[in-house]
């Protein structure tokens, strides 16, 4: 008995000296997510631009949040469309369906747009602004996720210029959407979203006529012009021409321009765009009463009007470099206000783009470096002829767009011909054109799984029931003939590289040179805050974040 007893007290003593394992701490849910997508920034810019920033703007963010430098865009097409849904569902145009912001509709035959809706109706203003839903895109989002892990308790709101901008963020089941209208100058929403009338405090937010006095002022430099060392000069032959005004040069006397300029359409293409988007960020976190419990909502912000000014003016420009420091100054009075009324500590914000863009490539030219423009009239012209001299007289090709050929499978089934030999011969073909890298047939991306270079990111954003049946990638540096200075859709670097930025509640500071990519942003914040995946979602945890 002594022995049972003595053997005992040995092994009680033992476990007594065992180190105590502590109850693994629940990390605390923030009490609001920033979602802050600024539509074209590239990755170059925060440190072209570093010298002309505050410290309590991006500054801030850098310097105290944790910085995954190397994140990528894992398919083809960037567009904005696109690049919205993928940031949210954590997946990609193979799976959330949105392959570009326009595309050809097979069944219908006709272009449609990513986010329209003609069954629906403006709610806010008599124009067709609000026909617009989230009903073409396929899988849930983050903030569909939030909302339901908390029976919808949780306010998630999307707002944007762009409606698209607003739309893909907020999901399917929002509290609420609200983006741009061109016509007057209000932001509006949709039917879609199960009421008919705006949100009180979103009427009175209309009713300050922001808009209205911003293009009442001018769009001056923030310095003098000299100083604008990272920027060609200030009038470029490339630049988008501004009715009214004899050269694209500061400044922009908006008053004397508006009226032929599209009126209120002219301020989305201005830096005031970002100024009232910032506005209406405050006037939202007011109006809902955002981060005021423990239980979290989420803010889906998206400026768009650095991509109206890139596009128009190109990305050496004095005008998005302005645009920029400007932007810096919008997001210091974000850091203040979600400071002073949710407390440092209780929001996270993530930062990222939308979509790089390309070098203008008439500078490109002047500067030695290969880059060019093609002509999709022409793609179509040269590939018709060598159809009909293969196949017959037809019109064999449907459709261009986003650098996808549509072939007529009526008259091919109609002539007896097997699509796959159709295909075939047209990839063939387009290498043959000028600007043409490589190509690639809807069997091949149906049938062979790519795991890496071009081919993987065309396969990425490849649907079945959506895309083309030839796709093409170009040369680097070439896209498609344009009145702007440029564009962006490709899967090169200038186009898929962006800035990820992680600040706030439960993020250490620091830096990561790790390949992230675009479709592990949901997926990150799906394990911050404790919901499941986005339904579709392909992404991975970003471990650093969550260390």
């Amino acid at each position: 008995m002594k022995k049972y007893l003595s053997g005992a007290l040995a092994l009680l003593i033992l476990f007594s000296c065992q180190p105590v394992q502590k109850e693994e701490q629940k990390v605390k849910k923030p009490k609001l997510v920033v979602g802050i997508v600024i539509d074209q920034l590239r990755h170059d810019y925060f440190e072209r631009y570093a010298d002309n920033f505050g410290k309590d703007g991006f500054k801030r963010l850098i310097k105290g949040g944790f910085y995954n430098h190397n994140t990528h865009y894992n398919y083809v097409p960037t567009y904005t469309g696109p690049g919205h849904a993928s940031v949210y569902t954590g997946t990609t145009p193979a799976t959330h369906g949105i392959i570009a912001n326009n595309w050809y509709d097979k069944n219908i035959k006709t272009s449609v747009y990513c986010a329209e809706d003609t069954s629906v109706h403006t709610i806010g203003s008599t124009s067709e602004a609000g026909l617009m839903s989230p009903h073409r895109m396929l899988s849930s989002t983050i903030t569909d996720e939030l909302g339901l892990s908390t029976n919808f308790k949780s306010k998630v709101v999307g707002i944007s210029i762009k409606d698209r901008g607003s739309i893909l963020p907020a999901g399917h089941n929002p509290t609420g959407s609200y983006w741009y209208d061109k016509s007057n100058g209000h932001f509006v929403s949709s039917s879609y979203y199960g009421k008919e009338e705006l949100p009180s405090w979103l009427q009175a937010f209309n009713a300050r006529n922001l808009a209205d006095q911003y293009l009442n002022q001018a769009w001056e430099l923030s310095m003098p012009l000299e100083k604008y060392t990272q920027s060609t000069a200030d009038d470029m032959p490339y630049e988008m021409k501004v009715r009214g005004k004899e050269k694209p040069i500061f400044p922009y006397d908006l008053k004397a321009l508006r009226a032929e300029n599209g009126n209120f359409g002219l301020l989305p293409n201005t830096a005031f765009g970002n100024t009232i988007l910032a506005e209406l960020a405050m006037a939202t976190m007011e109006g809902e009463e955002m981060g005021q419990d423990e239980i979290t909502d989420f803010l889906a912000l998206s400026f768009s009007s650095t991509d109206y000014i890139g596009h128009g003016f190109g990305p050496r420009s004095v005008e998005v470099q302005d645009a920029y420091i400007k932007l810096d100054q919008e997001i210091a009075r974000l850091f203040k206000h979600l400071d002073e009324k949710v407390g440092e500590g209780n929001y996270l914000i993530f930062l990222t783009s939308d979509h790089g863009c390309a070098e203008v490539p008439e500078y490109l030219q002047a500067n030695k470096i290969p880059a060019n423009h093609y002509d999709g009239k022409a793609y179509v012209q040269n590939m018709s002829k060598a159809l009909n001299q293969k196949f017959g007289q037809g019109e064999w090709i449907e459709d261009y767009s986003n650098e996808q050929f549509f072939l007529n499978h009526d008259l091919i089934k109609e002539s007896n011909i097997e699509l796959d030999a159709v295909r075939r011969f047209l990839v063939n073909e387009a290498l043959n054109l000028e600007g043409v890298a490589e190509a690639y047939s809807a069997t091949d991306m149906q049938r062979t799984e790519f795991t890496e270079h071009k081919a993987s990111a065309l396969q990425m954003g490849y649907n079945f029931k959506r895309s083309g049946d030839v796709l093409l990638v170009l040369e680097p540096g070439w896209f498609y003939q344009t009145r702007s200075a440029t564009t962006h859709g490709t899967g090169y670097a200038y186009d898929t590289h962006v800035p990820l930025i992680w600040y706030g509640a439960g993020i250490k500071s620091g830096t990561s040179y790790k390949r992230q990519n675009i479709d592990d942003i949901a997926v990150t914040l799906a394990h911050i805050l404790g919901t499941n995946l986005p339904n579709g979602a392909t992404g991975e945890p970003i471990e650093e974040i969550l260390e």
